[in-house]
């Protein structure tokens, strides 16, 4: 697990910008999505990958307790699956050929539709309620990479819990790009992992200091079970 401290420079920014810590500990539970970005084999098993993230499997209980707290108190799950074919090879190429060729193509076999690799990591809890989603850049909100915004607004959605692997790209480019297209958006730092904790902090505080919010996962549910339990009392 990544040891993180919110470097102090970008708690003074948050609470000279929103004059609190948590901008939004008034989460509607019934409008919130947690997003869990890439947590699949090919990034966690090095059977199948020649870089896994070490770190990741240690957040695999941390997101099955966000999840049910989301499930429990109205929200939805998404699992995003990154994924190779032949069209992002084409309309993604410059990306694709910045990595030799050897590792291209571990890439590639490793997230093609139908190889272990694709598979979320088998200690996720993956429940028939939640949706899949197939992702094909970096971030799953921008354009011609998946049909996720178009699923959370169709749903009501509003606020979007940003989760998963590694938190300085995927999950970075995923939180920025929802926050661009109008959802509240949180990045959960005990349920994001990247190579070194050094990567894992700047992110998280450049996140933080300007896009939306960070919390850790015990004060991100304690915020949707008071608040799903404050909209029950008022109904």
């Amino acid at each position: 697990m990544h040891d993180l401290t919110m470097p102090q420079w970008a708690i003074d920014r948050v609470l000279w910008r929103r004059g609190k810590l948590h901008v939004f500990d008034d989460i509607d539970p019934r409008k919130t999505a947690l997003i869990v970005v890439d947590l699949q084999n090919g990034f966690m098993v090095p059977e199948h990958t020649p870089m896994p993230v070490k770190t990741a499997v240690e957040t695999v209980p941390h997101v099955n307790r966000l999840a049910t707290a989301v499930r429990e108190t109205g929200g939805k799950v998404f699992w995003i699956k990154n994924t190779t074919n032949a069209a992002c090879l084409q309309e993604w190429s410059n990306w694709f050929a910045m990595s030799r060729p050897e590792l291209l193509q571990e890439r590639i076999d490793a997230f093609a539709i139908g190889s272990p690799g694709h598979d979320v990591y088998p200690g996720l809890d993956v429940r028939s309620e939640d949706e899949i989603v197939l992702k094909h850049r970096f971030s799953a909100f921008i354009q011609g990479s998946s049909d996720l915004p178009a699923r959370l607004k169709a749903g009501g959605f509003e606020y979007v819990l940003i989760t998963g692997t590694v938190t300085n790209v995927c999950c970075e480019s995923s939180a920025r790009d929802a926050m661009m297209l109008n959802f509240k958006t949180i990045m959960v730092s005990d349920c994001n992992s990247a190579h070194s904790d050094a990567e894992h902090t700047a992110t998280l505080a450049a996140f933080y200091s300007l896009f939306g919010d960070v919390m850790d996962t015990d004060t991100l549910t304690g915020f949707l079970r008071t608040n799903a339990a404050l909209h029950a009392k008022a109904a």
